[in-house]
Formats: structure tokens, C-alpha cells, sequence
């Protein structure tokens, strides 16, 4: 009879958790197979397959174009029996995500325990960002590692980047939105049009470029204003088009460039 875990798989994303990471190294040292370990985790079983290329000591160290040393056979892998370790492969993964964001990682990103408290807080125990910021304080005063502002738990949750907070989480908070509503500030002045939506009211994963597939328009307007050029720009790949206006440059006659 093949064992299976004696715990629950953890919440599914589209990264390995490390409570995932954990359970493979379980699989691992009971022997279980590749399909085995994965339907434990409800994962395909190219995914635990390319995590163990990716991330066992014996691949660790490897040069890019030396010969693996992990072999298949009969459906199990042979390994040292310390060849994948959950935490050591958490950490490699780490750092590629941070290499993959050009040297930068989100708080929470960078600290995985800070990560899975908050998810605990909000799924679980159904706090907001709010309270889960004054709850860390509490439980961690002495520990600053272990603090995190709501607005960043905010952003972790509507901008959703690599190593963030899971992706059903926002359902829990109070407003259930999907999109986060930037709060207005004391003091700030209304808008002079009627129905005109201010550039700060546009989401979170607009504003930092971290999903593609939001343009920015603007105008570069010739001598005195009789000739302008159109600009299209994607925020996330800067990706640049030109609108030829030879008819003015009203919102009509971008529109019927665009």
C-alpha cells in the first residue's frame, strides 16, 4: 500500500508553498513515487518533477551545461536521502525570484514566516490588514522582521507578484472586492470635471507595472498646438506606439486613431 501524508495539502497557487516543499520532502524519504507525491499535493507531476531538477543539492551545484545526476528509474527517483530539503529549496527559490525582480522582493515575498502568519490571520481568523498589522505588533514586539504596514499587506494582496499573498485571500477581507479603492486623504480637493477618474484611483497592479496589459496615453503637441503625435505606452514592458493625428488632436480624432 503506498503511505500518503498525515497532514493536509496546503492552500494551492500557482508557486510551490513551503509547506508544499515540506511534503515533497516527506514523499521523498518514504520513497513514494513522482504521481504519488503529486496527487498528495493535487499537483501535476512535472511540477514536483522540475522542483526536484531545480532545487535538490545534486542540481544545486551543477554548472548550466553539466550532466544531471538524478536519475528515474521504475517510476522513483534515486537520490541521497539528503539530496531536497524543503527549506534549503524555499531559500533557492527565493532568490531566483528576487534575481527575476532585478534584485527586488516585497516584504512579504522576502520573509515567508511573516507570509504565512498573515495568510493565517486574514484566511483563518478572518482579521483585516489592519488588525493583522497591530496583531504582529503585539505577538512580536521585540521583532521588527516580523512587522508589516497594512498598506503593504494591501498591495501583496490586489497587486499579486511572485512569492505574494495567496490569491483567494482577498475574498475574506470585509468589502470582498477584487480591486482595491485607494482611500482619500483629508484635504483633498475635489475633481473639476464631471465622471473624471483621477490617475491615484486606478489599481494597485497599475501603478507599479506589475501586470501587462494596461496602457498610458499621452500627447506631444508641435508649435502653438497645430500638430500633435499620439503616444501609447504598455506600463510593464514599455512597449511604445505612435498615433499619426493629421486630422487635430481633439478626442475624437484620437479616438479614431487608437
Amino acid at each position: 500500500m503506498t503511505p500518503y501524508f498525515v497532514f493536509a495539502p496546503a492552500p494551492k497557487g500557482r508557486y510551490l508553498s513551503l509547506e508544499e516543499r515540506i511534503q515533497i520532502q516527506v514523499g521523498m524519504h518514504l520513497d513514494l513515487s513522482i504521481r504519488a507525491i503529486a496527487r498528495g499535493l493535487d499537483r501535476a507531476a512535472s511540477t514536483v518533477q522540475r522542483e526536484l531538477d531545480r532545487n535538490s543539492r545534486a542540481t544545486y551545484r551543477a554548472r548550466p551545461h553539466a550532466r544531471k545526476t538524478s536519475i528515474r528509474q521504475r517510476g522513483r527517483w534515486f537520490r541521497g536521502p539528503n539530496s531536497y530539503t524543503a527549506h534549503g529549496a524555499q531559500r533557492w527559490a527565493e532568490k531566483r525570484a528576487t534575481a527575476a525582480a532585478g534584485g527586488r522582493l516585497t516584504r512579504l515575498a522576502a520573509r515567508p514566516v511573516l507570509r504565512e502568519r498573515v495568510q493565517h490571520l486574514i484566511g483563518v481568523d478572518d482579521l483585516s490588514p489592519r488588525q493583522v498589522a497591530a496583531q504582529l505588533r503585539i505577538e512580536c514586539p521585540e521583532d521588527p522582521e516580523m512587522w508589516v504596514s497594512h498598506e503593504t499587506i494591501y498591495k501583496a494582496l490586489y497587486v499579486q507578484g511572485r512569492g505574494e499573498l495567496r490569491r483567494d485571500l482577498h475574498k475574506r477581507l470585509r468589502t470582498g472586492r477584487a480591486m482595491r479603492r485607494p482611500r482619500r486623504l483629508s484635504g483633498e480637493r475635489q475633481s473639476r470635471f464631471a465622471g473624471m477618474v483621477n490617475i491615484s484611483e486606478r489599481p494597485a497592479e497599475v501603478a507599479d507595472r506589475a501586470v501587462p496589459g494596461h496602457w498610458e496615453g499621452d500627447l506631444i503637441c508641435g508649435t502653438a498646438n497645430k500638430s500633435a503625435i499620439g503616444t501609447l505606452v504598455e506600463r510593464s514592458s514599455r512597449f511604445v506606439m505612435l498615433l499619426h493625428l493629421p486630422e487635430g488632436h481633439g478626442a475624437d480624432a484620437v479616438q479614431e486613431a487608437m
